[in-house]
């Protein structure tokens, strides 16, 4: 494809300026070449990066007709170069930029899928990964860390004798300070480990995400996502359409008008959704409540002072110690009675009972598990626990539009779906759950000879409008009958057929 660097040709173009495989003596099939560009044997290539991985990944569909991996040859150590973006966009950190000068190409790893498909012509698969993907592989953390948790990631990061990352690395500061030894474990399951720990310095989200994107590293809790350091929400990267195709566009405003002008052709082809489902649109309420993110009472036992603290966490009642993607900030689930006790999904502690060791002093610090005051490590395991599952666990948008480089795992988007009813005697009006503020969960780049295109994911933990809750009472209205109806208890061998006609209650 024709390269457009400062002209946008239709949505879904793309530049990229070669991918460039390079052996482990860095030549290509005639030795005075130093790599070999294989953009055109490649059919498709995609790139994989999501807020729940450490390090991103990708693979190249190839057409051989030169056996390429026969002649250069291809054993599972070479280093793939390229450079991606989208055509005008001048400001670096819109690329993806894997390139020998930046010191941060993507490395083989693992050859699939090959068959012949005629004579002289062969098919396979390249998969390949960031470097800090093998590092990660080759070496072991066995230290002990002392300050924030943020310092100790940065140092398994930047350290040459662990990740020795070259790459941008955001993280958001932490406010708790520990004394922590890590035996012997591979760096990402150290940071990890260290995510667990993690307190934000500006909230009071517990629980952080360390994953790679096209852009760098980050290090950061999923409330900053949502919101800046002063709780702004952030701006949204793009905002996404979604119309049927018999639908009037002059139903909503926001569809071909952009600050009361219409918009050419190409912005609104990159703003529209090609389709669209909800791989998990109703919160799972049975699950969720296993896992606790509604209820859940964690025991903690102190070995110092030989003693233990029952904490129990109500999901509603902390819900507002956080902030959260939809402006809204209205929990996806109400409080109102679920049963016959009259108790919300939030005051069943026992959902979920967690056993947690924690203790003083262990590194002459008055501090228990994440380096805070010991009494408070139960309510915090508890709200880690919620506050991220209910991201995993909640509403969860798959979009496919066209590709822009600019966007990575971790962004705001603003996506608007038409509410199902009647539309025109709605006015257009937007999904009240489902339309709104998600953030990017996961991101699949696609790049072919035609297009680029993006497959996002995208979750959000709350809802666009929030939910009326007027109900005190699970049988409002009718309290007698919560109060009479009851089981019969009779003996089984015992003649029901009386009971039966009269449609009394069996119990057996």
């Amino acid at each position: 494809m024709e390269a457009h660097p400062n002209t946008v040709q239709f949505a879904g173009d793309y530049r990229l300026d070669g991918i460039i495989l390079h052996n482990h003596q860095n030549e290509g099939i005639n030795v005075e070449d130093k790599g070999i560009d294989i953009q055109k044997l490649v059919v498709e290539m995609n790139l994989f990066e999501s807020i729940y991985k450490n390090s991103m990944t990708g693979s190249l569909v190839i057409v051989d007709s030169i056996n390429l991996i026969g002649k250069l040859p291809i054993q599972g150590t070479e280093r793939l170069s390229f450079k991606l973006s989208t055509p005008g966009s001048g400001y670096a950190g819109h690329n993806v930029d894997c390139s020998e000068r930046t010191g941060n190409p993507m490395h083989i790893y693992k050859l699939t899928n090959k068959k012949q498909i005629n004579e002289g012509m062969q098919t396979y698969t390249l998969h390949f990964c960031s470097r800090e993907f093998l590092r990660n592989i080759r070496t072991k953390v066995s230290e002990t860390f002392e300050g924030t948790i943020d310092q100790m990631v940065y140092k398994i990061l930047d350290d040459e004798n662990y990740l020795d990352s070259r790459q941008f690395f955001s993280y958001q500061k932490t406010r708790n300070q520990d004394k922590i030894t890590i035996p012997n474990k591979s760096p990402f399951r150290a940071i990890e480990m260290l995510c667990k720990k993690a307190l934000a310095d500006d909230s009071k989200s517990a629980g952080y995400l360390f994953y790679q994107t096209t852009k760098g590293f980050n290090f950061r809790s999923f409330e900053s996502m949502c919101v800046n350091s002063n709780g702004i929400p952030r701006k949204a990267k793009q905002t996404f359409n979604y119309m049927p195709m018999n639908t009037d566009e002059r139903i909503t405003g926001v569809l071909n008008q952009k600050d009361g002008q219409v918009v050419d052709k190409i912005t609104k082809d990159y703003t529209s959704v090609e389709q669209y489902k909800f791989i998990n649109n109703f919160h799972d309420v049975a699950m969720n409540q296993a896992m606790g993110v509604y209820g859940h009472r964690v025991i903690t036992h102190n070995l110092f002072n030989k003693s233990y603290k029952v904490s129990d966490y109500h999901y509603h009642n902390y819900f507002d110690d956080t902030l959260h993607v939809d402006t809204s900030n209205a929990p996806a689930v109400v409080d109102t009675p679920v049963d016959y006790d009259n108790k919300s999904v939030s005051d069943y502690p026992e959902s979920r009972v967690t056993v947690m060791a924690t203790t003083q002093f262990s590194h002459d610090e008055e501090t228990g598990s994440f380096g805070i005051d010991v009494e408070q490590d139960g309510i915090t395991e508890a709200a880690r626990v919620s506050q991220l599952a209910t991201v995993s666990s909640g509403t969860n948008l798959k979009l496919t539009v066209k590709g822009q480089s600019y966007l990575a795992a971790g962004d705001v988007i603003n996506f608007n779906i038409l509410s199902v009813e009647n539309k025109v005697a709605s006015d257009g009006a937007l999904d009240p759950q489902y339309a709104g503020r998600y953030v990017i969960s996961k991101i699949r780049h696609r790049i072919t000879n035609d297009d680029y295109v993006q497959v996002l994911e995208c979750v959000k933990d709350s809802v666009f409008n929030a939910y009326t809750t007027d109900s005190e009472e699970y049988y409002q209205g009718h309290p007698h009958l919560v109060e009479n109806v009851r089981g019969q208890d009779i003996n089984q061998y015992d003649d029901l057929d009386e009971d039966l006609e009269k449609g009394r209650p069996i119990r057996l």
